[in-house]
């Protein structure tokens, strides 16, 4: 199965978690510009950062894609053509992009420049693929509303050489493809540039008109009701239907998301992708050992959203907003093991102790258990705790490590 080509789409929301996920093993990053994406809230890239990042992805042989998938307005064009014209200038790859008017600005400023389609642009059908490959488009990111079928039957009716690319992990959007009017209305922040204040997360009761300040629940339930709160997509127990369906490049949501849970996802479908690549049944037998992993970064009860059907209910949270986190990400290796001494510097991310059972996930290999025997703070002197945030510590380990693996500590 080897002549089966598919490419892992991983977020970069910062520098930090772009090296994080190149080494966790994604064929390709996505990131946003200080301008003209849809995560103004992330800490994303000035330009130098940018270019910086792009050396490193395309030192590992990943691609960057950087989104400038706002709809715009009038005065969103200004300096438009020459920020993409210095984004082609440092090498990246393609741009992400959902506004007709932004996509020809960039046609006639980096008329030589991979363009993708971005979700927003309300991508579920084969003839409106046709119309953006037809204006110059290289890919098509489909609309999350469409099903294994629906995009089957798109691959079949576009050239061979117009890629699909469809998001398979993360946080759903309640609205059509991403395009919400909820944030601007009730918070004054805008969804479709960039600034969405979650309002789908938030818990929501009834009040009739004239019974001001008396709040009745949607749903029968003491704790009110979440009723736009998705559950997170999963589809990694799902490689063989995506890959069938004509799907080029699996893409994980999450650029607001922590490194650990970037690492973590990102391992788990490369394992899974390579694994079914190999041996369809060795894909088969690990299942639960897949789901056993991704579950281990924070998130949401897991649904396959529309792949295999409309909505019928389960697909919401009705109870909570809240993440299911089983999993503490208590550290990071900041420079590689020291075989004269057995010990490695760690950035601490969250409190461990000596006697914690802990397991390290490297960015290859299998992740393995160990016990926190010795540790010393920054200055030499040894610790039993490390309580502080960011704290730089020496700790022993019973073989090597290396920079950007991590450590993590079960909660159970």
């Amino acid at each position: 199965m080897t002549d089966i080509k598919t490419e892992l789409l991983a977020p970069a929301g910062d520098l930090e978690k772009l090296k994080i996920a190149v080494l966790y093993g994604a064929d390709a990053v996505y990131i946003g510009g200080e301008a003209y994406g849809l995560r103004a809230k992330a800490k994303n890239f000035d330009i130098n950062k940018m270019k910086e990042g792009i050396e490193f992805a395309h030192s590992h042989n990943v691609k960057v894609y950087v989104t400038a998938n706002i709809y715009a307005h009038n005065n969103d064009f200004e300096g438009m053509a020459e920020y993409f014209k210095e984004i082609e200038t440092i090498g990246a790859d393609a741009l992400i992009i959902s506004d007709l008017g932004v996509f020809s600005v960039a046609k006639e400023a980096v008329p030589n420049m991979e363009i993708h389609i971005s979700t927003q642009a309300n991508n579920t059908n084969y003839k409106s693929a046709l119309m953006w490959r037809n204006l110059g488009a290289k890919r098509i990111v489909v609309a999350r509303e469409l099903s294994i079928d629906e995009i089957s039957e798109i691959r079949k009716s576009i050239p061979k050489d117009m890629d699909i690319e469809a998001f398979v992990h993360g946080a759903m959007c309640i609205s059509y493809s991403g395009r919400c009017l909820l944030s601007n209305y009730l918070s004054g922040r805008d969804a479709n540039k960039g600034e969405c204040s979650h309002p789908c997360r938030w818990k929501y009761s009834l009040v009739e008109e004239t019974r001001p300040g008396e709040y009745m629940p949607v749903v029968e339930n003491e704790r009110g009701t979440y009723i736009y709160n998705s559950k997170d997509l999963c589809m990694i127990n799902h490689i063989p239907d995506l890959i069938n369906a004509g799907i080029f490049s699996f893409k994980i949501e999450g650029r607001m998301k922590t490194p650990f849970y970037v690492g973590t996802v990102v391992k788990a479908y490369r394992e899974a992708i390579d694994d079914y690549l190999k041996d369809p049944n060795l894909y088969s037998r690990k299942l639960a050992y897949y789901i056993e992993e991704v579950s281990k970064a924070s998130h949401r009860d897991y649904t396959t959203a529309f792949y295999y059907g409309k909505p019928d209910g389960n697909q919401q949270v009705y109870t909570n907003n809240s993440y299911i986190r089983e999993y503490d990400f208590i550290g990071m290796i900041e420079k590689d093991y020291d075989p004269d001494t057995g010990c490695a510097v760690v950035m601490q991310r969250n409190k461990f102790s000596v006697g914690d059972k802990i397991e390290v996930m490297p960015t290859k290999g299998t992740s393995w258990e160990m016990t926190v025997e010795n540790m010393w703070n920054e200055d030499g002197v040894p610790i039993e705790t490390a309580p502080h945030p960011q704290q730089i510590l020496k700790v022993k380990f019973p073989k090597p490590v290396k920079k950007f693996d991590m450590l993590r500590k079960s909660l159970n």
